[in-house]
């Protein structure tokens, strides 16, 4: 997911040069579209990331004790 943040961002900068460069508010009006869709999905990754804070013991895994 963070991956398609970044690549979205990259979109939202050419938006934003080509909106700069023609001076055509479509283009302007895409660059934010697109830039609040990048933050979006970076708000859900970071908080689909985060753990609640009495969980610290790390999730069971392969060397887990039986």
């Amino acid at each position: 997911m963070l991956v398609l943040t970044l690549v979205l961002a990259a979109v939202g900068f050419a938006l934003l040069v080509a909106a700069l460069t023609t001076g055509s508010v479509i283009w302007a009006w895409g660059c934010i579209v697109v830039c609040v869709i990048g933050a979006v999905l970076l708000l859900v990754s970071a908080l689909s990331m985060r753990r609640p804070d009495g969980d610290s013991a790390p999730p069971p895994g392969r060397h887990a004790k039986r």
